[in-house]
């Protein structure tokens, strides 16, 4: 924790302002964003795939649903009136590099250095191909296929969505845009959209570059040591990300906003994305798609389920929140109007820890399983706080049909 400074992680080149939602006048900036969206699955996948058909008219979809849900103010967009911002954003970017990044790199170089020079090797490099693109496409249709079931039992649950909803930050939106129908289909199309711009740089990946079949056993080995080792630092790595999200007005409104505008439900979730920002955090932040086929499709896979169980922050509705999870962590308050905190949140170090909690968590690292205490540090964070016992009185009362421990008043004003 010594390496974990202010001056670090909360540096800012650039105009500082904290956002947590979208305005109105962030349209024309926000049309800008689904069109750059657009253009990258155009060029990453060809018009004729699906995933580009489908990506694009969830774009024009994530346009048409912006002034139904905030409204329309038009001012100069941000990248016009300050367009150094971008080359901020990606100075922001590199600096924040770790090194499982680059060795996950340095191994495909050397994998595909090797298939080059030893073409009498049963390297079986148009197999490798197949897999990896039946991996790809798998792991596409079986998450959309656990995504859509969520978005049913939303529907199915709609008035008891908007009940919780109207008791929380999320009161002010549903004033504004009072249709939980609308906010449900948005919430899945969001969902939709930015896993298939999350998996782009993957898709690159496996279409231009070669695996090898004989150096399989020893790819698959190295990735699972550098994502060991990322996962120890991927807090650290995330909290600065994060910061740069909610802190750098650009970075909101084009990269991280899109995973804060959309209702607290798993259907929003990619890795704690963006649309756009799975994009930039694929090619300049995680090893994964650089990883071989077979190890890309199985972190990929748990990255995304997990994430998806984790964002449920509407008890009572499919896939259920699990108040033994909750117990340890706190994620949960960011996503109901807080800025902080911006780590994995994560908290073992208290008293009556649940069993269950320790179990599930066994295997991952204590930079993980303390990960609270870069935000304790950094920005001050206390545990215990009106929002975070709100939620858990909430999962009392809906996920388990308990008199909640606390009055669950409105917490809007909090």
């Amino acid at each position: 924790m010594k390496d974990i400074t202010e001056e670090k992680y909360h540096k800012l080149y650039g105009v500082k302002n904290v956002r947590i939602t979208y305005k109105k006048s962030d349209f024309l900036d926000y049309v800008i964003m689904a069109v750059l969206t657009g253009a990258i699955l155009y060029f990453t996948y060809g018009m004729h795939n699906p995933l580009a058909q489908v990506g694009m008219l969830l774009c024009a979809a994530a346009v048409a649903f912006f002034p139904l849900r905030h409204g329309i103010e038009f001012k100069v967009p941000i990248i016009l009136s300050r367009p150094q911002e971008i080359l901020y954003m990606f100075v922001h970017k590199v600096q924040n590099l770790r090194a499982p990044y680059y060795l996950a790199i340095l191994v495909l170089i050397i994998e595909n250095v090797v298939i080059y020079f030893t073409p009498e090797w049963p390297h079986k490099t148009a197999l490798m191909g197949k897999i990896a693109l039946y991996a790809f496409y798998g792991h596409i249709g079986l998450l959309t296929l656990y995504r859509t079931v969520i978005f049913v039992a939303h529907l199915i649950k709609r008035e008891q969505v908007k009940e919780i909803l109207m008791q929380s930050a999320w009161k002010g939106q549903l004033k504004r845009q009072p249709n939980i129908t609308l906010e449900i289909f948005h919430a899945y199309f969001t969902g939709l959209l930015t896993h298939i711009v999350y998996v782009a740089p993957w898709y690159l990946v496996i279409t231009y570059l070669q695996f090898s079949l004989v150096l399989l056993p020893v790819t698959c080995i190295a990735a699972f040591v550098i994502q060991t080792q990322f996962v120890k630092q991927i807090n650290a790595w995330f909290y600065r990300d994060h910061w740069l999200g909610h802190n750098s007005e650009l970075e909101f409104v084009y990269l991280h906003g899109p995973h804060h505008d959309a209702i607290p439900s798993g259907m929003i979730a990619v890795a704690g994305n963006g649309y756009l920002e799975g994009y930039v955090r694929g090619l300049l932040g995680f090893p994964i798609p650089f990883y071989n086929p077979i190890m890309a499709v199985l972190f990929y896979t748990i990255d995304v389920k997990i994430d998806i169980d984790s964002h449920q922050y509407i008890p009572g509705v499919f896939p259920g929140v699990d108040k033994d999870i909750h117990m340890v962590t706190q994620h949960s308050t960011h996503h109901y109007g807080r800025v902080e905190p911006l780590g994995f949140a994560i908290n073992f170090d208290q008293p009556n820890v649940p069993e269950k909690a320790k179990k599930l968590f066994k295997l991952f690292p204590d930079e993980l399983n303390n990960s609270i205490k870069i935000d304790e540090k950094l920005n001050g964070y206390q545990w215990d706080n009106h929002r975070y016992r709100w939620f858990l009185s909430m999962i009392d009362k809906y996920e388990n049909n308990q008199k909640p421990d606390l009055d669950t008043a409105d917490v809007n004003a909090q």
